[in-house]
């Protein structure tokens, strides 16, 4: 085993000794599942990149302010900046739960389990599945 998990369970949900093994036949084509991975890592990322601002003109006199996030400021009352304002920084590796999706394959021989929806993180990333907290429909 490369990846040793621990998980706490209710008394009585499932039937698992300490140290067992768990493969993707707990789970049923139609259930849904919360996946938790890490996301992407971007590095450090603008304010276009990171939060979606808008660019500046083109045009009218400047020439390297075009991704800049401009001023943050405020005038005479408050005379600071506030806290949390959205800022050029560190972007991605984080970690990222993907709600409600559905499990479209349980492959047991294979060990593989498919659902519909985006799933967290790079391709071969290790990601936790488990039933969702969400209501069904």
């Amino acid at each position: 085993l490369r990846y040793l998990r621990e998980f706490r369970l209710r008394d009585g949900e499932v039937d698992v000794e300490e140290g067992q093994e768990l493969k993707v036949d707990i789970f049923e084509q139609g259930d849904r599942v919360d996946v938790i991975g890490t996301s992407k890592g971007r590095g450090f990322a603008g304010t276009v990149k990171r939060h979606g601002f808008n660019r500046q003109p083109k045009t009218h006199g400047q020439s390297d302010r075009e991704r800049a996030p401009g001023a943050i400021g405020m005038c005479a009352t408050p005379s600071r900046t506030l806290k949390g304002q959205r800022m050029a920084g560190r972007m991605g590796n984080e970690r990222v739960t993907i709600q409600n999706l559905e499990v479209v394959v349980v492959d047991p021989e294979r060990n593989l389990l498919a659902v519909r929806g985006s799933v967290p993180g790079a391709k071969d990333g290790i990601v936790l599945i488990k039933p969702t907290s969400k209501r069904g429909r």
